[in-house]
């Protein structure tokens, strides 16, 4: 994407919420990668109903519209992706698609109807919705419970943010590009890294944290 070319329209409405609402925030975070970060995405401030109403359309959007292909269960590992499956799933049932819902308990439960799967059985072609795509540890997590359903196939991912990050490899590819090579699946996000420094440089006021974030991406990133 030139310097020129206009960013998404929804993609812009979609970043702007995020900072208003503090989502989207710019400083110094340690991340699970151990990497220390200048800008950091906490998908565990998307609850108010406008907020989660937004998310819910862009992942609908997303699947719609990528290369996500026809799918019958959304699976969001525990904790985030839970709610954030929920959503899409109403929102899909909106717009005339069912499908079902799945997530995971981090803790096996020996009572009740037992088990660590909670929501609609793992089978069928399935989707992961989870919210920012780092170094890859947290969707390998996730496909590895998947793994453990023959029924269930996986047929894509849907990401809130790409960081762009380099992957765990030498080759020099993204973490995107890693899963896509070593499942076999489409990784989708809703937005990635570009599209956040694209609006901080259309926008201007953000020179300070535009040059950080570039600073990092330089270290840790990968232009695509």
């Amino acid at each position: 994407m030139s310097a020129t070319t206009p960013l998404d329209p929804a993609k812009v409405a979609f970043i702007e919420s995020a900072i208003e609402h503090g989502v989207l925030i710019f400083g110094q975070f340690t991340l699970k990668s151990g990497r220390i970060s200048p800008y950091f995405f906490n998908a565990g401030l998307l609850y108010s109903g406008s907020l989660l109403s937004a998310t819910a359309n862009a992942y609908a959007k997303i699947l719609a519209s990528s290369r996500i292909p026809d799918f019958d269960v959304l699976f969001g590992p525990a904790y985030k992706g839970i709610s954030l499956a929920a959503i899409t799933a109403v929102k899909l049932f909106e717009e005339g698609k069912e499908v079902g819902y799945a997530y995971n308990r981090k803790e096996k439960k020996d009572h009740g109807e037992g088990g660590n799967m909670v929501g609609h059985p793992l089978k069928g072609r399935v989707v992961i919705i989870d919210d920012v795509l780092t170094s890859g540890k947290a969707i390998r997590e996730a496909i590895a419970i998947l793994n453990e359903h023959p029924e269930a196939k996986l047929v894509g991912v849907v990401q809130l943010v790409d960081r762009q990050e380099r992957g765990k490899g030498d080759g020099g590819k993204s973490t995107v590009q890693e899963v896509e090579e070593e499942f076999g699946v489409p990784v989708e996000p809703i937005i990635a890294l570009n599209d956040i420094l694209k609006y901080m440089e259309q926008k201007g006021g953000w020179e300070k944290e535009l040059e950080e974030v570039k600073k990092y991406r330089a270290e840790y990133g990968v232009e695509l």
